[in-house]
């Protein structure tokens, strides 16, 4: 908004058609009584002013004018503009907060043009009319100040508000959080029955490459290894398909303040459902149903082979998120690929890897048909996938435990920041998911039940 519609701009321009000193025209000393306005033009404010024509038919004459040229019609269109300037001023004022400063400005300029009027010593009438203004210029720059200064206190006073009543709902969750989880889960550990829930998300910041680069994935090393310490971000290309570069951070202190990184070329990489475990890196190969294998420590691409029977090139992805067909889990239990077929007509297959040969050591078949979720991931061997409920939200609503071949339905509300989860991987050691979120980092808390809770009957 330009605030106040240039409150001094008309003064300005008034002043420079208002002659400040006086003026004369060519002096003669024996003027006669020739009517000079007949003949040639004159200042417009100059009318029938007596004279006399020399020899060669040029009008000359003598003109006194005052001092103060400055009419009473002109001055009371000044006032008529500087009222409907302050009607706009007001109008603008109650609609919306104006630009203090530009105000501010504005307000200063017309000021000093009002004060250059009065310096030119006009009547007693003129000088009332600019004392006028010049008072309610000064009481309307007064009225900014006090709105801004209210404002902001205002404004203080309220983010002051905000964050206090945001500091007790954080601890407020924290503490029904520790009551209903219990004590905490070990490293690694699966003594528990099952996911009970997902914490808010924490946002860790924007992905290394920026705000267009909406896919990628990014983690922790998944193997339940306590030495490791690996984080890794993986922004794919603009396009949202190609895999082409990787970061590694060896703390997760570094990568929040982006330092202490390896830079890494891949080149040949496709979607998001890659995976960090034991330090290699595992990712569907371009184009293909090929799955493959790079030490992380050389950049070295150690293994390819095909994933038997596996979709790709988007034929079975995730809903909402492209060239997701082959999507790698790591958990507790160990490596896992996640992946549809034709003879599964496109529902969900669940495998699991050898990680030395990257040969299906075992497969199951689940119920639920993959471009219906959004995404999944494996925790202690139970496969959990995501449907979207909003763009705000989405649902845990099905879980598969491949260690007794049984599913159920769930209803776990999972918040988002923005509206596509791309990159979804679960670590054993802080029992973390780490979700790449339309360009952001974020990760989330994962509470599971007590096994207390899970043995305990309902009472009759």
């Amino acid at each position: 908004m330009q605030p106040a519609l240039g409150l001094w701009i008309p003064l300005l321009l008034l002043l420079q058609v208002l002659p400040g000193q006086p003026q004369s025209l060519k002096e003669e000393s024996t003027p006669s009584s020739v009517n000079c306005d007949q003949d040639q033009p004159v200042h417009e404010l100059v009318k029938r002013v007596p004279g006399s024509v020399d020899e060669d038919g040029l009008c000359h004459c003598v003109v006194h004018l005052p001092n103060n040229l400055i009419p009473m019609n002109q001055l009371e269109q000044l006032q008529s503009i500087r009222q409907v300037l302050m009607d706009k001023y007001d109008q603008e004022l109650s609609r919306e907060p104006p630009t203090y400063n530009l105000l501010c400005l504005e307000l200063e300029g017309a000021r000093e043009l009002v004060t250059q009027l009065m310096a030119k010593e006009g009547g007693t009438e003129t000088e009332d009319l600019l004392s006028q203004l010049q008072s309610q210029i000064a009481n309307a720059s007064l009225t900014l100040k006090f709105l801004a200064d209210s404002n902001q206190r205002s404004l203080r006073a309220y983010r002051q508000e905000v964050n206090i009543l945001e500091g007790r709902l954080s601890d407020c969750e924290r503490e029904k959080w520790q009551e209903a989880s219990g004590p905490p889960l070990p490293p690694g550990s699966c003594a528990h029955g099952g996911l009970q829930k997902v914490s808010r998300p924490l946002v860790v910041q924007l992905n290394w490459r920026g705000f267009s680069h909406m896919a990628g994935v990014w983690g922790r090393d998944s193997a339940p290894d306590l030495d490791s310490s690996l984080y890794w971000v993986a922004p794919l290309s603009k396009d949202g398909r190609y895999f082409d570069y990787y970061r590694l951070y060896k703390s997760y202190d570094d990568l929040v303040l982006m330092k202490n990184y390896v830079e890494r070329a891949m080149g040949y990489g496709d979607g998001s459902g890659n995976t960090v475990y034991e330090n290699f890196m595992y990712f569907n190969y371009y184009g293909t149903r090929d799955i493959a294998k790079v030490n992380l420590s050389s950049n070295t691409l150690v293994l390819r082979r095909p994933l038997p029977s596996a979709t790709y090139n988007n034929r079975f992805s995730y809903a909402g998120v492209s060239w997701k067909d082959i999507d790698f889990a790591g958990d507790e239990k160990g490596l896992w690929v996640l992946y549809a077929t034709e003879e599964s007509k496109g529902n969900l297959v669940v495998s699991r890897l050898n990680t030395s040969t990257l040969a299906v050591e075992k497969t199951w078949r689940t119920s639920q048909y993959k471009p219906a979720m959004s995404g999944a991931f494996m925790a202690c061997g139970v496969l959990y996938a995501l449907r979207p409920l909003s763009t705000r939200q989405e649902e845990i609503f099905y879980a598969f435990d491949t260690t007794t071949g049984r599913e159920r339905r769930l209803s776990i509300p999972l918040d988002k920041m923005l509206e596509t989860l791309h990159g979804i991987n679960y670590s054993p050691l802080d029992h973390k998911l780490y979700v790449y979120n339309d360009g952001y980092l974020i990760n989330y808390d994962l509470s599971f039940l007590a096994l207390k809770q899970k043995q305990s009957k309902p009472p009759a």
